[in-house]
Formats: C-alpha cells, structure tokens, sequence
C-alpha cells in the first residue's frame, strides 16, 4: 500500500527522539513547609520513539513536523521509550507524551510545551539544524524543562530522523 502522508519511522541509537538534560547549579530556593531549601533541578535522560509528518517527502527541504505519532500511530503524541534515567526513571517505556504541533524547526522557532509526559514539561527556546540532506536530518536544541515540584531545569534536546516517506 503506497503512503502519501508523508510519514516516517526513525530509530535514534535509543530512540527516535532523544533527550539528554544536564545538571544545572541553581541560585533560586524556594519555600517547603515555610523552611527555604534550596532548588532541586531536574536530572536525567529520557528518549522518545515513532514517527513524524514533514512539511514534505524529502528530509533535505523538511521546514517543520505537521504531525507525531506515538509507536502505536496516535496522533499529537510520541511514546517513551525505555533507558528513561533520574528523575524521569519513573516514567514507564510506552507511556505517551503529548506533542506540540507544528514545530517549525527552519527558520528556528521557540517551542512552549514542545513535550509533555509525567508531570513534566519542555519549552523549546531555540534549535539548529545540525545535519540534513536527504537521508538524515539532525536538530539539536536547548530549552527549559519543568513540573514535579522541581526548578525549572535548562535542558538539551536532539532529535533525529533518516527517512521522510518520500524521495
């Protein structure tokens, strides 16, 4: 059966789409039972998978991603996959995370919510295209993650694709 949407299925080392978060030190604290502790950041990795509609067949002119889908085709979301570590261990491998979309990634565009999934949630604040041609394209990206009543956390992100479902 041809498929004109578009679609693509990316595999990332351990995931379609990576997330790598570096530990930050914090200056801010905040208040816990009316004693100021100080800030805990978030730490961890966590790591995405499913596939993904471009703006068109070929990841040498994609703009931005129209549409996720989770590994069980469900629009608006990608699944977790397994190897979550730090604070995000306790998220389970299947678990959807919720998707904004678009993201338009050429030109770079700032991304509030860019992904939800266990409390937490990732702003998106700038990207760059590291690679893309028509058999890879690469982003990385930095950000701002936050929710579980920890300090919003500066956040590195990548994301990988190697096949548009197209040219």
């Amino acid at each position: 059966m041809k498929n004109h949407t578009k679609t693509i299925l990316a595999m990332l080392a351990i995931g379609f789409v990576s997330c790598a978060l570096f530990s930050q030190n914090a200056s801010a604290n905040r208040i816990v039972g009316g004693l100021n502790t100080p800030a805990t950041n978030i730490q961890g990795n966590i790591n995405f998978a499913g596939a993904v509609q471009f703006d068109t067949h070929s990841l040498g002119t994609a703009t931005r991603v129209n549409t996720w889908f989770d590994a069980n085709g469900n629009a608006g979301f990608t699944s977790v996959t397994s190897g979550s570590t730090g604070d995000f261990a306790g998220i389970p491998a299947g678990t959807q995370a919720t998707m904004a979309q678009p993201w338009i990634f050429n030109p770079s565009t700032a991304t509030p919510g860019l992904w939800s999934v266990g409390g937490f949630t990732f702003d998106l604040l700038s990207s760059t295209i590291v690679a893309q041609s028509t058999t890879l394209l690469a982003i990385s990206g930095t950000g701002t993650v936050s929710g579980n009543g920890f300090e919003p956390t500066s956040m590195e992100w990548m994301f990988t694709a190697q096949n548009a479902g197209g040219h």
